[in-house]
């Protein structure tokens, strides 16, 4: 196995750059559902969202596991170059199925998910030294398991709330493996804190994932605005642009830039790198369903639209300030106040958007961005050279 000094700017990494292409695509088609869950006339709002939200998860478990494989193994070996291009492919035909999971299509999405988790296992358990193999076995033994809600949840409930149960019931058993390691009874569990792993390539995909995600909502502000091209969406699409500007400088400042070397140095890169899967997760979240309620505003910027649109417009920016809050916690072992006031503005401003049009709410969100950015500007200035915290 390689650390993460012994690889070049590239070692074995092509795959992943084009791994993180298809994953531009599925986030964009994840954006259109949701945008869908806001506009069409659905039944009842919260279970279409939250359908979508189990999609999320599935997409971004397919994606943080390779993620751990490619910085747990020698990335150069044809084995984790076959896994990429496996997941790379899987991943495609689960984004082409996404917009219609839970209706026709969803047998489909249901399949390819689980042949990916298997087919990753099974490649490494094939090709792994004999050492390496029980943890192979684990997972595949665990996804054996949640395959069973999988193809039952689409197989048997077409177009059927009762296949978001099943679904949700496979999730829990794919995330809750992966937090306690797939115990399996005489082999024990894989102690993930434990691996050997690239602490710094770890870091830098979690990075570049935040990055592809700021880079949908641009692609997405561009093709709503393009759809009309008219003189009234020009501000609320300036507006956009800007605030995906400001969620990468928040990101990356200090806490996003330092991680990598936060990560690296920990004598336990794998515990730090864990709790990273679901703080980068909240964060994700948080940058699409921001795009999502900017393109809800450029489709119809002088509407009054839906007052549920507030849980993107608003709820998008607060979920990422969350997420970027624990992101310190984990690089500093403290948190910024302005992290916690942004979230305590968007909050005290949504009796008052409620009655406005939907634009304003847009532009107050990124007023507050715009403040932390120069909240930070100014703490930067004071304290340059701050460092992260002593490693767990």
């Amino acid at each position: 196995m390689m650390n993460g000094a012994e690889r070049g700017p590239l070692w074995g990494r092509e795959g992943e750059l084009l791994l993180d292409l298809v994953y531009v695509f599925a986030l964009t088609r994840f954006s259109q559902r949701l945008i869908e869950d806001f506009t069409l006339d659905r039944r009842i709002l919260l279970p279409e969202v939250s359908q979508t939200a189990l999609l999320l998860l599935a997409l971004w478990l397919v994606w943080v596991r390779t993620a751990w494989v490619t910085s747990r193994h020698d990335a150069g070996r044809p084995a984790v170059q076959l896994v990429t291009v496996w997941v790379m492919f899987g991943s495609m035909i689960m984004a082409v199925t996404l917009p219609h999971a839970f209706g026709a299509r969803g047998l489909t999405f249901a399949v390819t998910y689980v042949v990916i988790q298997f087919g990753r296992s099974l490649l490494l358990l094939l090709f792994a030294p004999s050492r390496e193999q029980h943890s192979p076995v684990r997972s595949l033994c665990w996804a054996a398991a949640s395959a069973v809600p999988w193809i039952a949840g689409a197989a048997l409930f077409p177009q059927s709330p009762e296949r978001g149960w099943l679904w949700a019931l496979a999730l829990a058993i794919d995330y809750t493996g992966l937090l306690l390691g797939w115990p399996i009874p005489g082999l024990g569990r894989s102690r993930i804190a434990e691996w050997r792993i690239a602490g710094e390539h770890l870091a830098e995909r979690y990075q570049q994932f935040i990055i592809i995600t700021i880079g949908e909502t641009i692609l997405l502000t561009g093709l709503t605005f393009a759809n009309r091209f008219e003189p009234d969406q020009v501000v609320p699409t300036t507006v956009s642009f800007a605030t995906a500007v400001l969620m990468w400088r928040i990101y990356f400042h200090r806490a996003g830039t330092l991680l990598p070397a936060a990560i690296e140095v920990a004598p336990r890169p794998a515990r730090r790198g864990q709790s990273e899967i679901y703080t980068h997760l909240v964060m994700v979240t948080g940058i699409l369903t921001t795009g999502v309620g900017h393109a809800l505003v450029i489709d119809n910027p002088t509407g009054h639209e839906d007052p549920r649109w507030l849980g993107v417009i608003l709820g998008g920016p607060a979920l990422f300030l969350a997420g970027r809050a624990r992101l310190e916690y984990d690089v500093f072992a403290r948190v910024s106040p302005s992290r916690v006031t942004g979230i305590l503005v968007l909050a005290a401003v949504v009796p008052v958007m409620i009655q406005l049009p939907s634009r304003i709410a847009a532009s107050t969100a990124t007023v507050v961005l715009a403040g932390i950015t120069i909240w930070d500007a100014i703490r930067e200035w004071k304290h340059p050279h701050e460092k992260p915290s002593p490693p767990d």
